[in-house]
């Protein structure tokens, strides 16, 4: 009887010491990177630092939390050599990429904004959005869900980089290829020769968008099976977390410009076909996107908000990720964002949350462009937009502008 005992009890401690040995090492990252980098002090638990804040995690997350906080303190002294390679070179990107180079960089010098009190304006981002997360009067679709009801597919925005413990949610249209750029320097996820990234612009364009180059979220579950939500919640709770939003009127306009008046096969085939179909009553299309600009086919912004609004559009597929509303691709009422940052201020906060993460050693973000799409041009593109299509409109995407303080564009709501 003894023996059987025994035996039983050499099987699931063989077992339980495999499934944390495959966690700890995980994919030769290791989530022994589980420290953070940086000196964020979390309002809401300031001055966090790996192995404390663990009440609240139930008892498997406290079980692997404990585990692998264990080997934070072996990690913390792991030499610096990536760093010191990175700094090499990294004062100014050079624009090697040919579409980089047609659309300009604006390289111009930006003053320090010295007056702006950058933390006071990441309190006031954080507030506002907390404030109407919580305020049960102001309702959208999914507000009220847990962490634990969003789908796994729903999760392929947060890309996380297990070196220095950020998780950024991407948004299409606001400065996400360079963002993306700067995980993928940060999280040495891309080869060049066997050598990782030091300057975010030598990134091919078409790496930066392959969704093999990024750990997201929805990769977890075929990872870590059973175990990825309780490595998410901790990821989520040790992790500073950030993203970066954009006027939504405006994000739309760009969307249309890049997607629709430039020449995008794979746009013309899946959304301008229809589009020019159902609200242009066209037939007969080109197959080709560039036959049908040479005969002057295109999508007018009129047809593109006329397929927004229509309610036949998700129910054929859920809004690309180029317009769908940032609260669908970031979930900021179920995950608590450390930063928030604008495309208008990017060029600030860009450099302050570098410096915050204590990585603005390795890299500069990438300058804006020149011809960004800028909010002034709103009254024009909406000019022949019918009243009533931009007010069904601003309803559709009225919780992005609540959430990040946008205010209420009235001059386009109103006669």
């Amino acid at each position: 009887m003894t023996k059987a005992r025994l035996l039983r009890l050499s099987v699931v401690l063989v077992s339980i010491f495999m499934i944390l040995l495959i966690i700890v090492y995980w994919d030769n990252v290791g989530t022994a990177h589980f420290y953070l980098h940086t000196s964020f002090s979390r309002p809401h638990s300031p001055g966090i630092t790996a192995g404390e804040d663990w009440e609240a995690l139930p008892d498997v997350d406290e079980f692997l939390a404990k585990l692998l906080s264990s080997s934070l303190k072996q990690n913390s002294s792991t030499p610096r050599k990536t760093e010191q390679l990175l700094v090499q070179g990294s004062s100014k990107p050079v624009a090697s990429n040919l579409e980089e180079n047609v659309r300009g960089y604006d390289w111009s010098t930006h003053n320090d904004r010295n007056s702006l009190d950058q933390e006071q304006v990441q309190i006031e981002r954080q507030r506002t959005l907390k404030e109407f997360c919580a305020n049960s009067s102001f309702t959208f679709p999914t507000k009220e869900r847990s962490f634990d009801d969003i789908p796994n597919y729903e999760l392929n925005h947060l890309i996380v980089d297990d070196r220095h413990g950020i998780i950024y949610c991407y948004v299409p249209k606001v400065a996400c290829t360079n963002w993306k750029r700067v995980m993928i320097v940060l999280s040495e996820s891309l080869l060049d020769q066997g050598i990782p990234y030091r300057n975010p612009l030598d990134i091919p364009r078409e790496h930066v968008h392959n969704t093999s180059t990024h750990l997201t979220f929805n990769k977890f579950w075929r990872r870590y099976g059973k175990f990825s939500r309780h490595l998410m919640k901790i990821k989520l709770k040790k992790y500073t977390k950030f993203l970066f939003v954009r006027d939504p009127f405006v994000r739309l306009i760009s969307a249309f410009r890049s997607k629709f008046e430039l020449e995008n096969e794979e746009f013309y085939r899946r959304f301008a076909i229809p589009m020019l179909k159902l609200y242009s009553n066209h037939t007969n299309l080109p197959a080709s996107v560039s036959e049908a600009f040479g005969a002057g086919l295109k999508v007018s912004f009129s047809d593109f908000i006329q397929y927004l609004l229509d309610p036949r559009t998700e129910k054929m597929a859920p809004f690309n990720e180029h317009w769908r509303q940032v609260y669908r691709l970031c979930h900021p009422c179920q995950i608590d964002y450390d930063f928030i940052g604008k495309l208008e201020t990017l060029d600030e906060d860009a450099a302050y949350l570098l410096q915050l993460l204590k990585v603005d050693r390795l890299l500069r973000f990438p300058p804006s462009y020149r011809n960004r799409t800028a909010s002034s041009w709103e009254d024009n593109w909406f000019a022949k937009i019918p009243l009533v299509w931009r007010q069904q409109l601003y309803k559709l995407y009225e919780a992005d502008f609540v959430l990040f303080g946008y205010p209420k564009p009235e001059n386009l709501l109103k006669d």
